[in-house]
């Protein structure tokens, strides 16, 4: 085979320089020989019970495929360079940012980072090239140098919410000299793109940046109605590092409030898609008949109604039922691809908690917080943000779909602040756990009667017991799981 006796010696060598104990066998000696009985002889004398079994669970951590590896790699390079962050600066940040029982598998990685952006920027000199972040440092390095001189009076940026630090950098830079002017156009609310090094710190901190200077509010929407422009801006501004504003509507009508429909399980979620598109299609043909029904804002009769289903992610998808809809054009986006999109209606089927939920459950590896802008303090700020987007894309409704029992945080929180008309529901509207905050009450049922536990259990134990008919709509009374027998 290409290149084995290559890779064998590279193990040898690589063990022997960490004084690390390397176990080999070959196939050959395992197919004809006494390979298996050796190998178990030599496990054995390091102290390790062999266990042939190959279903047998794994110990310590999943191991990374190299493709994702590459890509944590590279996406840790684009911070660290955008951060213009040094060695010593990523080994402090080790002691301060990552704790004490993560430290080896960071260190581990560090140690890797550091021999690849060697090689890689070795690579970079030797073609005479250069990668994107080195483009915007090595460009502002030149003009802080005076290496270069620029003419411009005005430097304009646009979607500044998605500058790094990088980039801001540059724009300070193309700003040294006397009688230079610039203007920043962005929308805190919707810096959604952290992922990719964006940091919200260099708009929110402007005048830190930049200097001071006057800032010009544009709280005039052409797109949604005040009702949807009311919902998502209390729900977004609940962060207090978010700027702020009032947005108004230019349309008269204040428009129907968000729409939520909480489905019986996740496998009926298609099925409410395609009733919601059905009333969508009906309120569509009314239009079109001159009916009591408003038209859309800036519909013609002419012209298909735009419906906009976004997932949070690309398998959401799925949610979209097969089928076509008289007078109405579908897209499905993700929540993230669709900035800058509108439609007349939006649609987001899946609402949910959990891993895969919408704010999402997803943790980045934390080797990333190494080099990574500090996110904010307030929780899932970035998903609160990417939920707005999504809010704020359509012209006349939106319409959210959650799961009973599964509910999402901004399901429950919508429903608390009255921002949401449930048209439809399996049962009563959710309540957040007063333990966890991150679950739901749900009706379950054990030796003892019925009782409402959290939907996180085992990881929350909360319950609480089910109200009275007659008690109305006050809150469970509540006690904790030691209080309550057993189930």
């Amino acid at each position: 085979m290409t290149g084995y006796l290559e890779s064998m010696r590279w193990k040898q060598a690589l063990h022997a320089e960490r004084g690390t104990t390397l176990v080999e066998t070959t196939w050959a000696q395992v197919m004809f020989e006494s390979g298996l009985a050796d190998l178990r002889i030599e496990l054995q004398t390091h102290g390790l019970k062999p266990d042939w079994n190959p279903d047998r669970p794994a110990p310590g951590s999943k191991p990374v495929k190299h493709e994702d590896l590459a890509r944590l790699i590279r996406s840790f390079m684009s911070h660290v360079k955008s951060g213009s962050l040094t060695r010593q600066d990523l080994e402090e940040r080790l002691l301060t940012r990552t704790p004490a029982d993560a430290r080896g598998r960071a260190r581990l990685f560090l140690d890797l980072y550091f021999e690849i952006v060697v090689e890689w920027d070795a690579k970079l000199q030797a073609d005479s090239a250069v990668d994107f972040e080195d483009m915007l440092l090595q460009a502002a390095d030149h003009l802080d140098a005076g290496r270069v001189r620029t003419d411009w009076e005005l430097v304009l940026v646009d979607e500044f919410q998605d500058a790094s630090r990088a980039r801001a950098r540059l724009t300070r830079a193309l700003m040294a000299g006397p009688d230079r002017y610039l203007l920043a156009v962005g929308d805190d609310w919707q810096s959604i793109n952290r992922f990719a090094g964006a940091d919200i710190a260099v708009m929110t901190g402007f005048a830190d940046w930049f200097g001071p200077g006057p800032v010009l509010r544009l709280q005039t929407t052409f797109r949604c109605p005040q009702t949807l422009c009311d919902t998502a801006s209390a729900f977004v501004a609940k962060n207090p590092q978010q700027l702020r504003k009032t947005v108004r509507s230019a349309h008269a009508a204040p428009g129907e409030p968000v729409r939520m429909i909480i489905a019986s399980s996740a496998d009926a979620l298609t099925g409410e898609v395609k009733t919601e598109l059905d009333h969508i299609a009906q309120v569509a043909a009314r239009q079109r008949l001159g009916g009591p029904t408003p038209a859309a804002r800036g519909a013609s009769p002419a012209r298909a109604v735009t419906v906009l289903v976004l997932g949070r992610y690309n398998f959401d998808r799925k949610y979209v039922p097969p089928g076509t809809w008289p007078g109405l054009d579908i897209t499905f986006r993700t929540v993230h691809s669709s900035k800058g999109l509108e439609a007349d209606y939006v649609i987001v089927p899946n609402l949910t908690c959990g891993t895969y939920g919408f704010p999402s459950a997803i943790q980045d590896d934390p080797v990333l917080s190494l080099a990574m802008s500090d996110p904010d303090e307030y929780p899932h700020s970035e998903e609160r943000r990417l939920f707005y987007v999504a809010l704020t894309r359509a012209r006349q409704q939106v319409t959210v779909l959650t799961v009973a029992g599964h509910e999402s945080l901004f399901v429950v929180e919508l429903v608390k602040d009255q921002q949401v008309d449930v048209v439809r529901s399996p049962g009563p509207p959710p309540q957040l756990c007063p333990t966890c905050s991150q679950g739901t009450l749900v009706a379950r049922s054990g030796p003892y009667g019925a009782f409402l536990g959290c939907s996180t259990f085992p990881r929350c134990r909360h319950t609480s017991k089910p109200l009275a008919p007659e008690t109305g709509p006050a809150a469970a009374q509540s006690s904790s799981w030691s209080d309550l027998p057993p189930f």
